[in-house]
């Protein structure tokens, strides 16, 4: 049942559910093997497992250092690769605080010798949980042979997540100096940088910085410019470089879901229509649960009510229907007037899913736009 205290006319938005942006994630311990990763996950259930134990300390403030004392203690295995593992899980959990505990705990109580990717994920870490002044400091500490492509590459991150333009520029000259830019990774970095803080004009300088260099682009370089000539509404520029894309790269389903965006925003749904049936052609595997609630959103921005029905009958096929999926559908169905079948999505979620207070606010405050407000207090009440 949907509390009271809800506000039956407070709206609440769901944001940019199209925007494909993706912040760059150095890939900070390229040899561990999916083995590894599955011995630290397949049982994360069980409390016989480390991994186990520590999920069972969801709060940050609390230190889970006693609890790897303790495995120890018993005379447990607990191997560098394995550990290395573990923070990168946690850290994927965006629990920062424990990451960096068991990173501290690897060099200060196992005593073990940090390799250039361990470095360069706790530079990360504290520059999440500390700030960036303790990242640092950590930085001039460490030993000049460690300070490598990751570790410095680490750095230009989180001076990027920062949006410190002039000390990820100072680095990035740095890490030209030293040789280190000879992949596309902190170039994608930049790209983004700017990219997010608006400064498209030093992004054709960059990529051709990088053509000049012989650095091939990857679809996030092409991404995010494609995303920054949507964003600048320049169709022309981004019809441009989609056409470069298809003749040289593996284009993905993000790019022309930023095409279409743009047409619509432009009001040429004729030619967005094309742009989200490629897309669509391009969903696999993992990502087609998020790709299914973009797709349902863009087609619903289209006026296609059949279309997004399709594509949520193909989202029920993937298995578990979550909070964010239900949310999807309700939205689209609310932006095609279709309340009637927003309320049976309504009440199928009621009954399965975990609470979420915007998928009712959300079609609470749709009848009050209509002055419907017996439907809005039915859905109150439960």
């Amino acid at each position: 049942m949907v509390m009271k205290r809800l506000n039956l006319c407070t709206w609440n938005s769901l944001g940019n559910q199209c925007s494909i942006s993706r912040v760059f994630k150095v890939l900070f311990y390229s040899t561990q093997t999916e083995t590894e990763t599955e011995s630290v996950t397949s049982s994360s259930s069980s409390k016989d497992t480390l991994y186990g134990r520590l999920l069972q300390f969801e709060n940050p403030r609390v230190s889970i250092v006693p609890v790897l004392d303790q495995w120890v203690g018993e005379g447990r295995p607990a191997k560098q690769s394995y550990l290395e593992v573990l923070i990168r899980r946690l850290r994927k959990s965006k629990r920062f605080n424990h990451a960096l505990e068991v990173s501290e705990w690897m060099s200060n109580k196992r005593y073990l010798d940090l390799l250039p990717g361990d470095v360069a994920i706790r530079l990360d870490l504290i520059s999440k949980v500390h700030g960036l002044e303790q990242a640092e400091k950590y930085f001039s500490n460490i030993p000049i042979t460690l300070r490598g492509l990751q570790v410095y590459g680490a750095l230009l991150n989180c001076y990027a997540q920062e949006k410190s333009l002039e000390k990820a520029e100072a680095i990035m000259q740095k890490m030209t100096d030293l040789g280190f830019n000879r992949t596309s990774l902190p170039y994608n970095v930049m790209l983004k940088l700017y990219a997010d803080m608006g400064k498209h004009e030093k992004l054709d300088s960059l990529m051709q910085e990088m053509e000049e260099e012989g650095i091939t682009g990857n679809n996030f370089t092409f991404n995010t410019r494609l995303d920054a000539y949507a964003i600048a509404s320049d169709i022309e520029g981004m019809e441009k470089l989609l056409m470069k894309m298809e003749a040289d790269v593996t284009v993905d389903w993000n790019a022309y879901v930023v095409a279409a965006n743009c047409y619509l925003r432009a009001g040429m749904v004729e030619k967005a229509l094309p742009m989200v049936k490629k897309s669509e052609r391009l969903v696999r595997g993992k990502m087609r649960r998020f790709a299914y609630e973009v797709l349902l959103t863009l087609y619903a921005s289209m006026g296609n009510k059949d279309e997004v029905y399709r594509i949520w009958n193909l989202y029920k096929k993937i298995g578990k229907i979550y909070n964010m999926g239900y949310l999807s559908m309700i939205s689209s169905l609310v932006k095609l007037d279709d309340l009637d079948g927003a309320e049976k999505i309504w009440e199928e979620w009621n009954k399965k899913t975990s609470f979420d207070y915007r998928i009712p606010n959300f079609l609470i405050n749709a009848y009050c736009k209509k002055g419907l407000l017996g439907n809005a207090e039915s859905i109150v009440i439960g």
